[in-house]
């Protein structure tokens, strides 16, 4: 199955790395990995992790305060958002419309 960031997705994933790796030399990199493992978990299983609306649906990173949102679609899974869990429950919804 193929996986597809969303435009602002992809952005937030490059800040969430630069961000970390200005607070420790190779945590960003520690974040990248862990968001790979993530990526590869839904995409063996995709509908394991809980709903947030209709089709979009959330996996929480292991060892940062993340998630990933996405969705499903016939031959891929598309990320919506890489989201600090501190930050508004809904501003994933944003990026569906960017």
């Amino acid at each position: 199955m193929d996986v597809k960031f969303l435009s602002p997705a992809r952005d937030e994933l490059k800040l969430a790395i630069e961000f970390y790796e200005k607070s420790s030399v190779g945590l960003g990199s520690r974040f990248l990995n862990e968001v790979k493992a993530s990526i590869s978990r839904i995409v063996k299983n995709p509908q394991a992790w809980s709903l947030l609306d209709d089709k979009i649906r959330r996996c929480r990173l292991q060892r940062f305060p993340y998630g990933i949102v996405y969705a499903i679609e016939q031959d891929a899974i598309i990320i919506v958002s890489v989201m600090h869990l501190h930050r508004h429950p809904q501003s994933w919804q944003k990026n569906l419309n960017e």
